[in-house]
């Protein structure tokens, strides 16, 4: 036809688009497929690592190094929240009361057991024919006895004091000396001002047959007191079965 012309082109000759438009450019490298992906992997990674650092801020930091010093006359930091708790607080170490002197050698003049209610004057006591410590007695329930052969109350040794648990007219002067308990006080008044206070270690009960002489009379290495009723079952004709015994050592002088 008139006009147009039908000559192929020529070798390396770039054929027209047959799109409408312009030619297609290549795409900026900051839209490239490539970069979204590198760009979307190290967000992540900021993320992660973000994500870590704010979890391993919440605990106190683990470090074995020495908290540096404040300057002098500054004030210290406030203590953050995980440092807020008090300290348990400190049990101070019970102190043992030294033990007292001995005191010399003076007799006993009263014998003082608050607990049971004990106020009675005291009188000496010595030995049977057959060496056994006497009792006060029979018609005498408002007194003691002491035994005069061994240590006063206060002297180095095991002081003996003796006393009825009851008589024919009723309870005598230690009918409640079975009612006393370790931590009980016995305070015994001397001739010379001083007071002996001892305290209640235990309260045993023997059978007469099987009464153990050591145990009760024998020196333990410091001053003790032992006081000494009947007990045990009574029967009429031979009176109480055993004897009832309170343990105490010497804890104060005045």
């Amino acid at each position: 036809m008139a006009g147009r012309n039908t000559r192929n082109p020529g070798p390396g000759t770039r054929r027209p688009s047959t799109h409408r438009g312009r030619a297609r450019r290549p795409r900026p490298w900051h839209r490239t497929r490539a970069y979204r992906l590198t760009r979307t992997l190290v967000l992540g990674v900021l993320l992660v690592v973000g994500a870590v650092r704010c979890t391993q801020d919440d605990g106190p930091p683990t470090t074995t190094a020495t908290p540096a010093q404040p300057p002098a006359g500054s004030r210290p930091p406030a203590p953050r929240a995980f440092d807020a708790r008090p300290a348990p607080p400190r049990t101070a170490p019970r102190r043992t009361a030294p033990a007292p002197r001995p005191l010399s050698r003076s007799r006993p003049t009263r014998v003082v057991i608050p607990y049971i209610g004990v106020d009675a004057p005291v009188f000496g006591l010595g030995l049977d024919r057959d060496h056994r410590l006497t009792a006060p007695p029979e018609d005498d329930g408002h007194r003691v006895g002491w035994y005069e052969g061994g240590p006063s109350p206060g002297e180095q040794g095991t002081a003996l004091v003796v006393g009825h648990l009851d008589t024919r007219t009723g309870p005598a002067v230690f009918a409640g000396l079975g009612e006393l308990g370790p931590g009980h006080l016995v305070e015994l008044r001397r001739a010379d001002g001083r007071r002996a206070v001892y305290t209640v270690d235990k309260v045993r009960t023997y059978d007469k047959a099987h009464f153990p002489n050591d145990e009760v009379y024998g020196a333990r290495g410091r001053p003790e007191l032992r006081l000494i009723t009947c007990g045990g079952a009574y029967d009429r004709r031979t009176g109480y079965a055993g004897n009832t015994v309170v343990f105490a050592h010497l804890t104060r002088t005045r």
